[in-house]
């Protein structure tokens, strides 16, 4: 039984900054990566940004140089950092993560989503 659980989100003006978090809790042994998916009405998930466990960074390139992923020590926990934001970036942002739970078995898990809404 494992669970992510996003926060953060809320309402910004162009130009502005918000720091979503996502924590891993429940039965796991070991996080292998972590990372943010967003997505819009009628649109489907896409990729945002990831952190594997050797510190692989990957972004899409429309967030480039304006938000930043980051994992916390205890490793249960994901960052992501966004400036700059843009009305584009209006979305429900995902966590998501590859980990082996208590049994040591692969799971990929979704948290429930938070809400980013960047307007003016």
């Amino acid at each position: 039984q494992v669970q992510l659980a996003e926060s953060g989100g809320g309402s910004v003006r162009p130009g502005g900054s918000l720091r979503l978090t996502c924590v891993a809790s429940g039965s796991i042994f070991s996080v292998r990566a972590m990372g943010w998916y967003r997505q819009t009405p009628g649109k489907q998930r896409e990729f945002v940004a990831g952190i594997s466990i050797d510190g692989d960074i990957k972004y899409s390139d429309s967030v480039k140089g304006r938000f930043t992923i980051s994992r916390g020590d205890a490793k249960d926990t994901v960052y992501l950092t966004m400036n700059n934001l843009e009305p584009r970036d209006t979305a429900i942002y995902y966590c998501n993560s590859d980990l082996f739970d208590s049994d040591y078995q692969p799971k990929n898990v979704w948290g429930q989503g938070t809400q980013v809404t960047v307007s003016s």
